[in-house]
């Protein structure tokens, strides 16, 4: 089954002058039953002028009278007429010059009711070009103010299936696209993610060597410190040793010498400190006991004296007088006595004291 020349023409055609059904003028015109019923309602093609497709050798009446008495039946186009299609295909349509100047309204109505439909789709349906599709889409086109959408299937422009075909075509061109930059930002994000897992590797393992080259540092570092105080300690002790050999050898000499003075000084200080001892102890015994002598004497003759002074209080007190001025007299006396042998023997004392002296000067 081939279209006609001018399916809207012949179809208004038809739909006038024939008791066909409006499936059968869809089928032999290659539109929608419904856009047939709309030509004949008046909404669609009211101002198209019908083509008989008897007179243009299309149709034969004998066919049409075929179809109109078996609803079931489909028309048949003469054999002239069956390459019709590819010889529109060859000449891009012939068109009214109505068709033609409602081709910007078409694209229009495309672009705000079926925008998803791509610009080689949108040529292909009115044939025209992408450069007039961008001006009407931008609307830079010379006759904008003038442009209203206009239905392309109304005008006879293209039919409803290649308008379906051509949205589906634009859909699966879509996904595609879709498809084909998921599939680049999943590559890209695996890349970077690749890129980040690199980069954390290589940051990862440069820490670890700088770890690694730190401990080894300290560690010789210590190693070093360790090394240095033991050659400190070593050189200080034996400066410490050096120090104390030489002080050895210096004292040595200077003990020996200082306990030969000691030694010799020693006995002779004992015996000149013995001898002024037993010199001073011996004058002093004497004196003490001559001392305690004196003073028990009289200390005898007062206690005979004192039983006659208690016979008589007048007799005792002049008898008391007495005696108290006898022993006031007599006690002088053995006073001075003791005191004068002290003072000569005091001389002796002195002269040993001088002698111990000339002994240590020497």
């Amino acid at each position: 089954m081939t279209a006609p020349l001018m399916p809207k023409a012949t179809a208004v055609w038809l739909v006038e002058n024939t008791t066909l059904t409006f499936k059968q003028i869809a089928d032999f015109c290659e539109l929608h039953e419904l856009e047939v019923q709309a030509i004949a309602d008046g909404d669609i093609a009211y101002n198209i002028r019908g083509v008989s497709p008897v007179s243009n050798g299309q149709l034969s009446v004998e066919e049409i009278a075929r179809c109109e008495a078996d609803e079931t039946a489909q028309l048949v186009a003469s054999v002239l007429e069956r390459n019709v299609k590819e010889r529109n295909a060859k000449a891009k349509k012939v068109l009214s010059p109505t068709q033609r100047s409602e081709k910007p309204n078409a694209i229009l109505w495309i672009l705000k009711n079926c925008p998803e439909v791509m610009d080689s789709q949108i040529c292909k349906l009115i044939g025209t070009t992408k450069p007039t599709i961008n001006s009407i889409r931008n609307g830079t086109h010379s006759n904008m103010a003038n442009l209203r959408p206009v239905n392309p299937m109304a005008v006879g422009l293209c039919s409803e299936k290649d308008l379906e075909k051509a949205m589906a075509i634009s859909q699966q061109q879509a996904e595609i696209k879709e498809n084909k930059g998921k599939k680049k930002t999943k590559k890209k994000t695996a890349k970077k993610k690749t890129a980040k897992k690199a980069v954390a590797k290589k940051t990862a393992t440069k820490k670890v060597a700088e770890k690694k080259t730190a401990t080894k540092k300290a560690a010789t570092k210590k190693k070093a410190a360790k090394k240095t105080t033991a050659k400190a300690t070593a050189k200080k002790t034996s400066a410490k040793k050096t120090t104390t050999k030489a002080t050895a050898a210096k004292k040595a000499p200077a003990k020996k010498a200082a306990a030969k003075k000691t030694a010799a000084k020693k006995p002779a200080a004992k015996k000149t400190t013995a001898k002024a001892t037993t010199a001073k102890k011996a004058p002093a015994k004497k004196a003490a006991a001559k001392k305690t002598a004196t003073k028990k004497a009289p200390a005898k003759k007062t206690a005979t004296k004192k039983p006659a002074a208690k016979k008589t209080t007048a007799k005792a007190t002049v008898a008391k007088k007495a005696p108290a001025k006898k022993a006031a007299a007599k006690k002088p006396a053995a006073k001075k006595a003791p005191a004068k042998k002290a003072a000569a023997k005091k001389p002796a004392a002195k002269k040993v004291a001088k002698k111990t002296a000339t002994k240590k000067a020497k």
